[in-house]
């Protein structure tokens, strides 16, 4: 009977940590973040064409913008997460295709949105029951998508509301250490924001609320909440950098381009299972957070902070902003290179291949399936 009752969790573990978590980053991807690599990348185009592009260059920056706003349209990464949820968890078609609307539903519901969250649990809950009651009828085209987009989305309404509140009281929290001073301000910053990445949470959209510059604040007001969007891309890119190097044995180049260059989610079904694999990366977020606060002054703003390497835009608002604050293109060279990639790599890979050698960290618990 105990053994019964303990496949049945480890059976549902998998389901809901493991292979739901593991789909939702990459609908996340596939919308939401390639949405804001986009972004970037019309962002560099305009500023290298100048003021006065020509013609066909000003027509694929608004074609590329166009793109950009339908991608980080909050339904349309809800129901992207929603369908990836759903896939993961092996549900019926029709479960699947309504896990658009309750994944939508999930997102944008609540003030401000519940957000990956929100889209996660409606999109579960929707996945599932439909999938009870599938084969069930003979009219399964009306009694599914009925029964998921009813559960799921009811779920998803009821719980935007305490969910939205729970991240803008987690973008308030980390708010705070901005006011604290460099060492723990880099610190905390940079190893929770990093955390917040690899979980299935948006950093993007924490960041976006928090390292917002406006016109009315004080010089010393920008420079910290910069200085602290600084170290938060530190953090995220830890985590991306730190896992594609430690995992390298595993996963070789094709897991070191998708999570340096995607994202460091694709690694939660296996945090789950092996939560010790965290350490490395968010060690070296814990060292390199106050040199980017400190020794090495690190600076960003927006969206940009919560996204670390992936496809550079962490990297290139660093540029922008810094470039921006006077400091000469090669200086910004060097410190995002070194703290950015470069020394990510090393510590969490010498922390990694230390554990492994300890026995903490055995073969195959970073391998991506």
């Amino acid at each position: 009977m105990e053994n019964k009752k303990d496949n049945w969790v480890k059976r549902y573990a998998k389901r809901y940590f493991v292979d739901a978590l593991g789909s939702m980053a990459k609908g996340l991807f596939a919308t939401l973040l390639t949405g804001t690599i986009l972004g970037a990348v019309a962002t560099l185009i305009g500023l290298a064409a100048g003021e006065e592009p020509p013609a066909f260059v000003a027509a694929m920056i608004e074609f590329i913008k166009t793109v950009v706003a339908v991608a980080q349209n909050g339904y349309v990464v809800g129901a992207a997460i929603g369908v990836a949820i759903a896939h993961g968890m092996k549900a019926p078609p029709l479960a699947m295709f309504s896990a658009a609307v309750t994944g939508a539903i999930g997102y944008t519901s609540g003030a401000g949105g519940a957000g990956p969250v929100g889209a996660y649990v409606a999109a579960i809950v929707g996945a599932e029951l439909g999938s009870l009651v599938a084969g069930r009828t003979k009219v399964d085209i009306l009694v599914v998508p009925l029964v998921s987009i009813l559960t799921g989305g009811l779920v998803g309404y009821l719980l935007g509301a305490p969910l939205g509140a729970f991240m803008r009281w987690l973008g308030g929290v980390i708010g705070l250490a901005t006011y604290m001073s460099p060492i723990p301000m880099g610190i905390v910053i940079s190893v929770v924001i990093g955390l917040v990445l690899t979980a299935p949470i948006s950093s993007a959209a924490i960041c976006s609320m928090i390292f917002v510059i406006t016109p009315e604040m004080d010089a010393n007001t920008a420079y910290g909440l910069m200085l602290a969007a600084g170290a938060a891309t530190v953090g995220c890119s830890c985590q991306m950098v730190g896992f594609a190097a430690s995992s390298f044995r595993e996963n070789r180049w094709g897991g070191l381009l998708s999570q340096g260059l995607g994202t460091s989610m694709l690694q939660v079904p296996n945090i789950v299972r092996r939560p010790a694999i965290l350490v490395p990366p968010t060690l070296a977020a814990a060292i390199l957070g106050p040199l980017a606060t400190t020794v090495l002054p690190m600076f960003n703003q927006g969206i940009n902070a919560g996204m670390g390497t992936c496809g550079f835009v962490g990297q290139i608002g660093t540029f922008i902003t810094m470039l921006g604050m006077g400091e000469s293109w090669w200086s910004v060279l060097i410190k995002v290179l070194l703290l950015h990639i470069i020394l990510p790599a090393a510590i969490a890979l010498g922390a990694s291949e230390l554990m492994r050698k300890l026995g903490w960290i055995k073969e195959n618990d970073m391998l991506l399936e």
